[in-house]
């Protein structure tokens, strides 16, 4: 039967405390040193405007069914249009991602930059938190959970008679690593906070090709079945505007 621990104040203001802000320190100084290493390129005009014209695609396909059918279909062709249109992109013109990074420099050395800003710093910081706080019961979750947490939640901790819901240090530092997005996002702005996750699945895949995405898009827009909700939105406006008048 699993067993309830009494955890000692200390270990809240020496440990606890001590491992979430070193965490959120870390971020914000690993997110401006990689800004100082980040060298300036200038954006390719024609990846800009095909990010335009994604954007603009989805914006059309939110916002179809408050325009006017004759307008949606208009500029659904201008889209979609197999001669000439912006979503369009002729055989033979695609663009493979991977291959043009590898034939840039700068942008191999900035990816190899952000690896190694992501890299080291959490290594020194895993060999910190294993070394100073490894076999502390740091917190306890205030929900019970089942046994399949136990190996995500009591890393460093082998004993099968301590509850579920207590989390250890070492845990508590990977709960941290993953989790602090939230955090970020409101010290240096949504678009600057992204986490580790999304940087080791980075790390598999050297981006997208922007020719798929207009393709996806394309075929998108083609799909939409138009339902204009604004018909006669000024009779059923003025219905109820009666309606409420006479109670």
């Amino acid at each position: 039967m699993a067993e309830d621990l009494v955890l000692d104040t200390a270990i809240r203001d020496w440990v606890l405390i001590p491992l979430s802000v070193v965490m959120v320190l870390i971020g914000v100084l690993r997110y401006f040193v990689s800004k100082l290493m980040r060298s300036y390129q200038t954006p390719d005009p024609k990846i800009v405007k095909e990010g335009q014209v994604i954007l603009r695609a989805r914006n059309l396909k939110s916002a179809a069914n408050f325009i006017p059918p004759k307008s949606f279909r208009a500029r659904r062709i201008y889209l979609c249009n197999e001669e000439n249109g912006l979503l369009h992109v002729p055989k033979g013109q695609a663009q493979n991602a991977q291959a043009q990074m590898f034939s840039d420099p700068n942008m191999a050395m900035d990816m190899m930059k952000k690896n190694l800003s992501m890299i080291i710093p959490q290594t020194l910081t895993f060999a910190w938190v294993n070394f100073f706080f490894s076999g502390f019961v740091a917190a306890k979750i205030p929900f019970p959970l089942t046994q399949r947490f136990r190996s995500m939640l009591q890393n460093g901790i082998d004993l099968s008679t301590v509850d579920v819901s207590y989390v250890s240090s070492r845990s508590w530092y990977f709960l941290n690593l993953f989790g602090l997005r939230g955090l970020f996002s409101l010290i240096l702005g949504e678009e600057n906070a992204m986490d580790d996750t999304q940087r080791m699945m980075q790390m598999g895949g050297f981006g997208m090709d922007p020719t798929r995405s207009l393709g996806a898009e394309k075929d998108n827009l083609d799909i939409i079945q138009h339902d204009w909700v604004l018909s006669k939105f000024e009779q059923r406006a003025e219905a109820t505007l009666r309606k409420l008048v006479k109670q």
